[in-house]
């Protein structure tokens, strides 16, 4: 006799008269980052069960890439993961130009790898910020968010945006990095580096925030494999899986950084992975950027790239290369392929499908997030209610790229 489908119980009726109580919490929570809803079973305040219901964000991206050319695709990546949209754009750029078969310039490898780590750190201080505020820290909230703003300085002198930057494209970039770049992030690290060891000293010895974070959420390795986590919360179980070193992509086979891992697998050592790999990625930034050679950032194949304005106002040629690549779409080759990205969240990876024509046959993606909501039911039974909001901010769930 089949067991019944765990949805069915969602609506049985309580028994007034049991001790285990039914609540909902969500989907509209002041604590839970956006839409999100837990269906609890307490024992008191002890969780028994938490069934996680996501999808009432849903973004229909898939589908609307396959609705649009390859080009305009980029728009809708940029509303994934939103706090680190350079690495949604430099993932999915990566996967067509494989089908495509090109090779990339040496100085587009050098900057979007920058871009990359800059938006991580970007990311994790969003993260991190967002967790401290939720556990009544709202002065290291407030540095985080200060020095995440130096970045989003800089990721706005690079692409002109900064949240929704729609910056790469298929062959390179729409923008080269500005002159005064070096002195720019060389201004924003030092300023970083005094932020982040003041909330140091905030947090990382402080009483009150290890009782919240330590011992809670604890998943071992074998069950954060079991599930398919990646990234913080994986390598927080000691599993030192990185993409950027188990699949090197761009050139970072050719920079020295670690890959930090926890010990026990609870919140605390997720939240020491973030702080500790905003150290390495600035360690990346610092070596790229001593090595970036000098070069366009762009291809210059006119069936792949657009041509620039001047020669789309000024030439029959431009202007027409312009109207067949805008309303045609780049020619594809028929094939598949999955690419993956070391996200900030964990393995980022865009599953392209292409028929031949100037438009995504499929678009799938594997969104980090989803599957750390998949294991938060394992991470929160036995604990209480105040630690479903703690262990939700480790998994940094982005209700963009978890519901797509």
């Amino acid at each position: 006799m089949s067991l019944p489908a765990r949805w069915k119980n969602k609506v049985a009726t309580a028994d007034p008269a049991d001790e285990i109580m039914e609540l909902q919490m969500g989907p509209s929570h002041p604590a839970s980052h956006g839409t999100i809803k837990f269906n609890l079973k307490l024992d008191g305040e002890r969780i028994v069960d938490c069934d996680v219901e996501v999808g009432y964000l849903h973004r229909a991206f898939e589908k609307m890439c396959e609705q649009g050319t390859w080009t305009q695709c980029f728009p809708y990546t940029d509303r994934l993961n939103y706090a680190s949209p350079c690495i949604n754009n430099v993932g999915f750029a990566l996967a067509v130009e494989r089908l495509l078969g090109l090779e990339i310039t040496e100085r587009c490898k050098y900057v979007r790898l920058i871009m990359s780590e800059v938006a991580r750190i970007a990311d994790h201080l969003t993260c991190l910020g967002m967790a401290s505020s939720e556990v009544g820290a709202t002065t290291v909230a407030f540095y985080m968010l200060e020095a995440r703003e130096f970045l989003y300085d800089l990721i706005e002198a690079v692409t002109g945006a900064r949240l929704t930057v729609t910056w790469c494209r298929v062959g390179g970039m729409t923008h080269d990095l500005p002159p005064d770049f070096n002195d720019r992030i060389a201004a924003s690290f030092k300023r970083l580096d005094s932020v982040l060891s003041d909330c140091d000293q905030l947090l990382s010895r402080n009483r009150v925030f290890i009782d919240r974070m330590a011992g809670i959420g604890i998943m071992s390795k074998e069950d954060a494999i079991s599930y398919g986590v990646t990234g913080p919360l994986l390598r927080a179980t000691g599993v030192a899986y990185d993409v950027r070193k188990a699949t090197p992509y761009l050139v970072y086979d050719r920079f020295e950084f670690d890959i930090p891992t926890g010990e026990r697998g609870d919140n605390y050592d997720r939240f020491k992975m973030r702080f500790d790999e905003m150290y390495q990625s600035k360690r990346i930034i610092e070596q790229a950027i001593k090595a970036i050679p000098e070069g366009p950032v762009s291809i210059t194949d006119p069936k792949v790239v657009l041509p620039p304005k001047e020669k789309v106002y000024n030439s029959i040629e431009g202007l027409m290369n312009h109207f067949k690549l805008i309303m045609e779409g780049i020619k594809v080759p028929a094939g598949e392929v999955y690419q993956a990205v070391e996200g900030a969240n964990g393995e980022l990876g865009f599953y392209i499908v292409s028929d031949g024509s100037g438009r995504p046959y499929r678009v799938r993606v594997r969104p980090p997030c989803f599957l750390g909501m998949g294991a938060l039911n394992k991470m929160l039974i036995g604990h209480m209610i105040p630690d479903i909001i703690t262990t939700f901010g480790m998994i940094n769930m982005i209700g963009g790229e978890c519901d797509r």
